[in-house]
């Protein structure tokens, strides 16, 4: 039986498909696994905002945009085209990244393709058939086996499960980076969409894992009494 290696840091990225914010953290993201990448466990999960986190009008939506485009300095504007009005939950972007997970597709292009195609380029989204188009592009899988898939009662609690995982670290921006270290150390980050207090925060827990590591070789375990 083989022993399963525990990762020095796991860090699991908590994101909503449709949050301006979350597309802004792909850059943090993405260094973090190309600076991190063999001593770091990398994972997402959904966390579905609720209706009282969406704008109420895509003017609101536009108002938000300029303002996190101007704040992250960003050269282009992200587009308000994918809001529709009173559909509260995102449901089909989420459950058909996290169905494409299932078939084996479990790294960012989907759900990176599906946020693209609504903050770059306005698609809706929302749209269970729309949002499967995208997913089937992106995976070469056919868009009824995908679209049955996420529609699934088992695609959609493995969602609202992630969810209420989420709620459980007492948090409520989308990102969120939960940190968590092999020696029981732990940092959760929320609303943070830059890379410089991410890596500070893994440089940190890395070296404190590498200090025990350091300790057992020459002191062994601790005594019993």
């Amino acid at each position: 039986m083989v022993t399963p290696v525990i990762p020095d840091l796991r860090i699991t990225y908590y994101l909503d498909v449709t949050s301006s914010w979350c597309w802004w953290a792909e850059k943090a993201w993405t260094e973090l696994k190309q600076d991190f990448g063999e001593q770091v466990a990398f994972d997402w999960k959904i966390a579905l905002m609720d209706a009282a986190a969406f704008p109420v009008s895509r003017e609101q939506c536009d108002w938000f945009y300029r303002r996190s485009g101007l704040a992250m300095r960003s050269p282009y504007a992200l587009n308000s085209g994918w809001w529709e009005p009173g559909l509260g939950q995102y449901l089909a972007p989420n459950q058909l990244a996290e169905a494409a997970r299932s078939l084996g597709f479990g790294d960012d292009r989907v759900r990176l393709a599906l946020a693209r195609a609504a903050l770059r380029e306005g698609r809706r989204i929302g749209s269970w058939e729309v949002a499967a188009e995208v997913a089937a592009v992106e995976t070469g899988q056919p868009v009824a086996l995908l679209l049955s898939l996420a529609r699934s009662p088992e695609i959609e609690e493995r969602v609202r499960e992630d969810t209420r995982s989420f709620h459980a670290l007492a948090v409520t921006q989308r990102p969120t980076f939960l940190l968590e270290s092999r020696i029981g150390d732990r940092v959760v980050f929320s609303g943070i969409a830059r890379t410089e207090p991410l890596r500070a925060a893994v440089v940190a827990l890395l070296e404190d894992v590498a200090a025990y590591a350091a300790h057992a070789a020459h002191f062994g375990d601790p005594p019993s009494c």
